[in-house]
């Protein structure tokens, strides 16, 4: 996305919570956190790639607003090395919307969204649905960006051996696999389940 529509969705997602817009030194913040150099996959091109997606598909939100400000926090904070991230993340989300003037139920919505960024569960409602298919979309890339995903992951962590590595990425690989529909919303599954399964099932035999 470009610096303009990055700035025109962070705007419209905290004017349909019916709060003012903070000042952009949290939106400025939340882009040089995107930036650290740890990052590889986890980056402004992972954020705005969510983003174009949410764009296409708000229509399903039931509250757009909380599903872009939880795509915006949902990788706020990433240390290769914690086992936190998305709990770090979700509660600078809740702290930032409660600060903006949101309501605490809003507030409460999108750190549970974030929350469901971990993948460990099947998400409930139509915002967290449509939010983990967003996350998932680039399983469902074209060949070419699904296999530069897979080398950026390998890269942010590399510190791992690849006797270790490989066998983790194998299994977590194979547990999206495993489920009986990877996508939840109906046009995102039509457009990306066959994709993800063939990227999953090439990248698992290699």
């Amino acid at each position: 996305m470009t610096p303009q529509a990055l700035h025109a969705n962070w705007n419209a997602a905290w004017q349909a919570l019916g709060v003012a817009t903070p000042d952009d030194a949290l939106r400025l913040e939340l882009q040089r956190r995107y930036g650290e150099p740890q990052r590889h996959y986890h980056t402004m091109q992972h954020l705005g790639e969510c983003l174009a997606w949410f764009d296409r598909e708000q229509a399903l939100a039931e509250r757009p607003g909380e599903v872009a400000l939880a795509l915006w926090f949902h990788d706020a904070i990433y240390d290769v090395h914690a086992h936190d991230n998305e709990a770090r993340s979700a509660e600078w989300a809740r702290q930032a919307l409660q600060a903006a003037g949101a309501s605490d139920a809003s507030a409460e919505r999108v750190h549970a969204l974030v929350m469901a960024t971990r993948h460990d569960a099947v998400p409930e409602g139509r915002d967290a649905e449509l939010l983990i298919d967003i996350d998932l979309s680039i399983l469902g890339a074209e060949r070419a960006r699904f296999d530069e995903y897979e080398r950026q992951v390998h890269v942010e962590y590399g510190f791992v051996p690849e006797e270790i590595r490989l066998p983790r990425r194998r299994a977590i690989l194979q547990r999206f696999l495993a489920r009986p529909a990877i996508y939840a919303t109906p046009r995102m599954h039509t457009l990306l389940e066959a994709r993800a399964r063939e990227n999953l099932q090439r990248s698992i035999a290699t």
